[in-house]
């Protein structure tokens, strides 16, 4: 395996950060990390490129035991954080010599061009940094984690900034880098990148890993689950009387519902509004990555 982690703890100033988060992915893979705003998966990054130590579990990166082995890891991965920072005032190609050299890597100028038109810079390599949009930015970014000729990328929000044509370029780039056995760790809220990159996700809530394994498998597996959406001027005066349904979010007077195969539709509307749920529209909603997400980082939403 690429990346190897068991029951990762991590807790900072005596508050539990990480409770238990699991990953596997191996060589050529792409594994797409998921979860809501502070649930943990910018931290799990942290620690798994080695500027964090873990509290408890285990974790394997390339064989190297990412705090302790960090120098000698930093060496065969490629990491591009969501806050990439650079010094604007010099050019692409300047500033990739200068990264390289931090290596100990003496890339020729040629190599340092390959990379940019990898990333599709070659337009504007000579310009300064300064005058680049955020999207160009993230493709340097991109450059940067490629110069070491990764085993392992770990990329945070990569297509940050970028139109769709730039996204897709972008996704195309590391399709290419997965097929050539590179490993792509993705951290993202767009999950129209992940059903399109990858064949593995976790995805974390409040610190620990909920769901983890093949996107195929995992989806299979909800479609015996029908998602409708419901609007209800007022919140519903009882609980919905089946153990099969499932509120799994709420947007204002819209509720996101579940019924499983045990609940027919038509009988769940009617039981429904005998109970006083003041129903006034229905509509019937797809399944896919999404449903999958909201139900699992929902789970404490109480109809």
């Amino acid at each position: 395996m690429l990346v190897e982690v068991t029951d990762l703890r991590l807790s900072l100033r005596g508050r539990q950060i990480l409770e238990g988060v699991e990953l596997h992915m191996g060589a050529g893979e792409v594994y797409g990390l998921l979860g809501p705003n502070g649930a943990g998966k910018s931290t799990t990054l942290s620690v798994l490129i080695g500027l964090r130590a873990g509290s408890g579990g285990r974790a394997s990166v390339l064989g190297f035991d990412p705090w302790p082995q960090r120098r000698e890891m930093h060496r065969v991965i490629g990491v591009l954080p969501e806050q990439a920072g650079f010094y604007d005032w010099m050019s692409a190609p300047d500033y990739l010599l200068w990264v390289a050299s931090l290596y100990g890597r003496d890339q020729l100028a040629a190599q340092v061009g390959r990379r940019l038109h990898q990333v599709g810079l070659d337009p504007v390599a000579r310009a300064p940094i300064a005058t680049y949009s955020r999207g160009m930015k993230q493709r340097l970014g991109l450059a940067r984690a490629l110069l070491n000729d990764p085993r392992l990328l770990v990329l945070d929000e990569p297509t940050n900034g970028l139109d769709p044509r730039g996204r897709r370029e972008i996704h195309d780039v590391l399709i290419s880098l997965s097929r050539q056995g590179v490993g792509v760790l993705l951290c993202t809220h767009l999950l129209d990148d992940v059903e399109r990159l990858c064949g593995r996700i976790g995805i974390i809530h409040r610190g620990r890993t909920v769901v983890e394994g093949g996107l195929a498998q995992l989806l299979a597996r909800r479609q015996a689950r029908s998602r409708y959406r419901l609007r209800m001027p007022e919140p519903p005066a009882a609980a919905a009387p089946f153990p099969d349904f499932k509120v799994i979010a709420r947007e204002g007077e819209w509720w996101h519902v579940e019924i499983g195969q045990t609940g027919h539709p038509d009988a769940v509307w009617s039981a429904l509004l005998a109970s006083g749920w003041a129903i006034a529209e229905i509509h019937r909603e797809g399944g896919g990555l999404e449903s999958l997400y909201l139900s699992l980082t929902n789970e404490d939403l109480k109809a």
